[in-house]
């Protein structure tokens, strides 16, 4: 008899977390190797962040704190939501988690009963459908094609809803593909969504402050506030603060939601760290101005990613409106063979033999359940970059 429970069997590592940490494999044996897989800014926390959290140590405010997070962090949760959306959520609404995964795993392990169903728009990030398999419901994931720009339409949403549809999930911008939704994109979706009351709404919004040429995402309950009442606004401080090791995620939801959500937390990890709660109070109320600077420098490199990706034999490369991630479509690589000599059966191939051969780690687009892709972060220098991509375009090049 095994150890490890059933359930661990029917989900599957991160394939983001595999790449990467094949590529640092690979670097600690000598290799040159430019990852482009973790989706990660390679930015400093701002220093008021880091001088706050510093404080707090100082300042002793090291002990436990509510499960859902202290007041202070809560209050400048709500009022972040305010300002950013506009959205009215109460600090009694608001829920702080060890990063926004975290506070997925909470929402479905709260709320899925075994069949339920999660709509999940595809490409999507790795861990949606595993989260909500191992909450013992059913990934039900809706392909988006490339000329809707990747992006969930009305027909396709009322075409995947059935009567055991619990959860939509949305993630604008999108990780793998950049894709972010304007208010005019959201309208037709509420609309089916109005007609479906049974239907909640997961909605990330993790890089929604990281959009490029003055587009503005939206999210649900900004356009439609009659969906708040079976919402989950998620966001948190890693992406916009590059603040990924310090694991602050957050989320506005009703209160019973909320409250379920709070009672699972306190008999898992209860609450998050302290300093790092006291930081993120500081990224949401200090300057913003740091996220200006940094959305100019990634758009500079979206700009030169894509451009160089469209000038690889085979690759087509659309330009994204926000995150930090390009999704190339390789489909017309496949068949051929690499200058190693691998045969490029499939997208996982095509990335494999470019990490092997190039020294360059891309996650293949099977990973985010849409094959005949790869991504690419461009969450790194320019250099590094400019470096990578001439990699991708020798290696596209030599395929016979």
């Amino acid at each position: 008899m095994s150890i490890v429970a059933d359930r661990l069997n029917r989900i599957s590592p991160s394939q983001t977390i595999v790449i990467s940490t094949k590529a640092r494999e690979l670097k600690a044996q000598g290799r040159n190797i430019i990852s482009l897989s973790a989706g990660e800014p390679d930015f400093r926390t701002p220093d008021n962040i880091a001088r706050a959290a510093m404080k707090a140590i100082e300042d002793g405010q090291t002990r436990y704190t509510d499960v859902a997070g202290t007041p202070a962090l809560r209050k400048a949760v709500a009022e972040r939501f305010r300002l950013d959306s506009g959205l009215d959520y109460t600090p009694e609404e608001i829920i702080v988690s060890t990063g926004g995964k975290q506070v997925i795993y909470n929402a479905m392990m709260a709320t899925l009963n075994p069949g339920d169903e999660a709509i999940i728009p595809a490409p999507c990030w790795v861990s949606y459908p595993d989260i909500v398999t191992l909450a013992e419901g059913v990934p039900v994931i809706v392909p988006c094609r490339r000329e809707n720009g990747f992006k969930l339409t009305a027909e396709e949403l009322e075409a995947a809803i059935t009567p055991r549809t619990k959860w939509l999930f949305l993630n604008s911008p999108c990780n793998p593909t950049g894709a972010a939704y304007s208010a005019e994109d959201l309208r037709p979706l509420c609309d089916v969504l109005l007609r479906h009351p049974h239907v909640w709404v997961f909605t990330d919004d993790i890089y929604a402050k990281l959009t490029y040429d003055g587009f503005r995402p939206a999210t649900f309950v900004e356009v439609e506030p009659l969906l708040r009442s079976r919402t989950v606004t998620m966001n948190g401080v890693s992406k916009a603060y590059a603040m990924t090791g310090w694991r602050i995620g957050f989320s506005g939801a009703p209160v019973e939601l909320t409250k379920a959500m709070n009672k699972l937390q306190g008999q898992s990890t209860s609450n998050t760290c302290s300093i790092a709660q006291a930081a993120a109070v500081e990224a949401l109320t200090g300057p913003q101005d740091f996220i200006g600077e940094m959305v100019k420098t990634y758009q500079a490199r979206r700009d030169l990613v894509v451009d160089m990706l469209n000038e690889a034999e085979g690759l087509q490369c659309d330009k994204p409106e926000g995150a930090f991630y390009v999704f190339p479509s390789v489909k017309a690589c496949l068949g051929k063979t690499s200058p190693g000599g691998r045969k490029l059966d499939t997208d996982e191939d095509f990335v494999t033999a470019l990490l092997e051969e190039e020294g360059v780690a891309a996650v293949h687009g099977s990973a985010f359940m849409y094959p005949d892709y790869m991504r690419i972060s461009y969450a790194t220098d320019t250099e590094s970059l400019r470096e990578a991509c001439a990699r991708i375009q020798r290696f596209c090049k030599g395929l016979i």
